[in-house]
């Protein structure tokens, strides 16, 4: 396992009712080294976030107090650099994408295995911060600009709020403007070069990525840079005054 993630040393904070699936997930992230915490309200895993430091949360959308969703919402409010995984029963593509605005970094479908979702906390993990070093300077492209190192974008005169994985996403396709970028590419350098598993987060991600960049350029009365979707191999980001 790698170093990177310190399994011995993260804390999970598990938020599922169901209690078959709930000892589940604690004994087997506990038996991989991790601590988890199980709790089986909103309420109290919001009790539990404010008292003692979390890694991640395994969150289930199905609270029988609250939804999931919001919960995701105050959590990433309250903690901007957690992890955040949903687990969820609902399949269709409207929840996933509710789930991934309100501030969740990934999602896996029920049933899943615990191989599965121990694969995916690694690849997260090995991605948080103290990796190599990324050249920092501000990037331009027309009225978008992406300052790395600040973590901020603005597209003309407004700041765009951008979800981790979104910011991540625009900073490598900014990098290579008019370039062909793989799928592959966009996932070993966002999410992890060992990713295990789907890669619909990537075309869910980038789809809100889509949306708040049209959004904002309504909002500046500018052109905003155009994603360009490669079937069969991946994306391009092109310059507004080149995608006319």
């Amino acid at each position: 396992m790698s170093t990177a993630a310190r399994p011995d040393r993260t804390h999970v904070l598990v938020v599922e009712d169901d209690p078959t699936i709930g000892r589940h997930l604690e004994a087997g992230l506990r038996g991989s080294g991790y601590v988890p915490v199980w709790c089986r309200t909103g309420s109290n895993a919001l009790a539990e976030s404010r008292g003692r430091a979390f890694d991640v949360v395994l969150l289930d959308l199905g609270l029988p107090d609250t939804d999931g969703i919001d919960l995701a919402r105050r959590l990433r409010a309250e903690l901007p650099e957690i992890l955040i995984v949903i687990l969820t029963a609902r399949t269709d593509e409207i929840d996933v994408i509710a789930g991934l605005d309100a501030g969740a970094d990934d999602y896996l479908v029920k049933p899943f295995s615990l191989t599965v979702l121990l694969a995916r906390l690694r690849a997260h993990l090995r991605r948080r911060p103290g990796g190599a070093a990324e050249p920092t300077e501000p990037i331009r492209l027309g009225p978008l600009t992406v300052h790395p190192a600040a973590r901020r974008c603005l597209l003309g005169y407004l700041e765009l709020p951008l979800r981790p994985k979104e910011f991540e996403l625009l900073v490598v396709l900014a990098r290579e403007p008019g370039t062909a970028v793989a799928r592959e590419t966009l996932m070993a350098r966002v999410w992890d070069e060992n990713w295990f598993g789907s890669t619909k987060t990537l075309d869910v991600t980038m789809a809100s990525l889509r949306r708040r960049l049209h959004r904002a350029a309504e909002a500046a009365g500018v052109d905003p840079p155009r994603i360009t979707t490669l079937r069969g191999h991946g994306y391009r980001l092109e310059h507004a005054a080149e995608s006319d």
